[in-house]
């Protein structure tokens, strides 16, 4: 197991437990570029000099604030590791809150929490199921990587694991204003049509969310070129977007939409039925062999004979 990224308490009352943070994400982009002069094909390399241009070594580099116009006090290390914060070692819990009080946008980093030993173990798995029955969120504050963060912690839903999130979540003061992008928006009176037509649309494309269906299709395109500037191969290029029918107005786009849900059905097909038609096919469904998919369209038409 890699090393933790934190180590400390979590303290809730008179009841602490020690557990370890891991970071939950890691990068898999596989494509690294590198500045290369575009004459020689060498690296550029970078080197910190100070103000008269003569290198500086890494071991003389310094933290330093600048008081003054031009005028520093410099910052050793070991100064800022003896900061006295509490949050350093000790994550205190401040308050319990539904998590669905807390805005996505709060939320910022996601770690594995686990327990730091086998001693910690009991506090650690009630203190996790307890958070699980009640559907509550555990906010406090730890300090690491050079600030202070607000922290959530939340039970995960696989009991199979028994383990803990937390989520490094972001100040109030450091998501600008809605208000400053939204009040300019042109205020509409909603269709009833248009509204019921939006949210069929919805309905049909609902599914249970599946994140390793999501791909970086950027990073194959990438690594495409790559490989054909690496073989000397003609480089693949963006393919145009297919045409979009000729869409009036918002309802027909709406009901366009509805109506070409069905598999294998082409827009140009659905664009050509009576606009008109109120009574969609069916629902959106996974693509299937030809076999599987001819046998559930032939259930779905005898399912509204039936009806």
């Amino acid at each position: 197991m890699p090393r933790p990224y934190w180590s400390g308490q979590i303290q809730i009352s008179l009841v602490s437990f020690g557990v370890n943070f891991f970071p939950a994400t890691e990068s898999k982009s596989e494509i690294r570029f590198h500045q290369i002069d575009r004459k020689t094909g060498e690296r550029v390399r970078h080197q910190k000099v100070s103000g008269d241009d003569a290198p500086v070594e890494a071991s003389g580099i310094v933290k330093g604030y600048e008081y003054r116009k031009g005028e520093y006090i410099q910052i050793e290390p070991d100064e800022i590791e003896n900061l006295r914060i509490p949050s350093r070692k000790t994550l205190a819990v401040t308050q319990f809150v539904d998590e669905s009080e807390i805005d996505p946008e709060y939320f910022e980093k996601p770690y594995f929490v686990t327990p730091e030993s086998a001693s910690q173990a009991e506090a650690f798995a009630v203190v996790r199921k307890a958070l699980q029955e009640t559907g509550k969120v555990a906010l406090g504050k730890i300090a690491f990587g050079g600030r202070e963060h607000v922290v959530a912690i939340s039970a995960t839903s696989d009991d199979e694991l028994g383990g803990m999130m937390a989520y490094l979540m972001r100040y109030a003061e450091e998501l600008r204003k809605p208000a400053d992008y939204f009040s300019d928006i042109k205020k509409v009176k909603i269709d009833d049509d248009q509204l019921s037509l939006a949210k069929e649309l919805i309905k049909r494309k609902a599914a249970k969310f599946a994140p390793q269906d999501f791909k970086d299709e950027y990073e194959v395109a990438l690594r495409a070129m790559v490989e054909a500037k690496v073989s000397h191969a003609p480089l693949p290029k963006d393919e145009p977007a297919a045409p979009a029918g000729k869409v009036v107005s918002l309802m027909d786009a709406l009901r366009k939409s509805v109506q070409s849900d069905a598999v294998g059905e082409k827009p140009e097909k659905a664009a050509a039925e009576p606009a008109a038609s109120s009574a969609p096919k069916r629902g959106i469904v996974l693509v299937k062999p030809a076999a599987k998919a001819a046998a559930h369209k032939s259930t779905s038409k005898s399912k509204r004979k039936s009806a």
